[in-house]
C-alpha cells in the first residue's frame, strides 16, 4: 500500500450542497477502486494563480488516501471528465 495526495480545485461557483456532492463523488471513487481514505483537508476558497475558465478563484481540497499502484490512475480517469472540477493532481507521498 502506497500512501498519495489528491488535491482538488472545484469550481467557485458551485453552491454547498454541489461542493459537498463532488467532493463525496471523488471520495466514493476512491474507495471503489481499493484505496482508504486517511485525510480530507478543506481549504475553502481560495485565489488562483492564474484565470482559469473565466474563474479568479476556487475550492481548494486534499485528500490523502492509501491505496495500490492502480488506484490513482483510475481515480484520475473518473476526475478528469467531473464538470465541477477545475484541475487536480494526484502524487505518491514520500515514506
Amino acid at each position: 500500500m502506497n500512501k498519495y495526495e489528491l488535491a482538488l480545485v472545484l469550481s467557485a461557483k458551485l453552491e454547498e450542497e454541489e461542493k459537498a456532492a463532488a467532493l463525496e463523488k471523488v471520495q466514493s471513487y476512491i474507495t471503489r477502486f481499493g484505496g482508504t481514505i486517511t485525510n480530507v483537508d478543506e481549504w475553502g476558497k481560495k485565489r488562483l494563480a492564474y484565470e482559469i475558465q473565466k474563474m479568479k478563484e476556487g475550492f481548494y481540497y486534499f485528500i490523502q488516501f492509501e491505496s495500490d499502484s492502480n488506484c490513482p490512475n483510475e481515480v484520475e480517469s473518473h476526475v478528469r471528465i467531473m464538470e465541477p472540477v477545475i484541475r487536480y493532481l494526484c502524487v505518491r507521498q514520500d515514506a
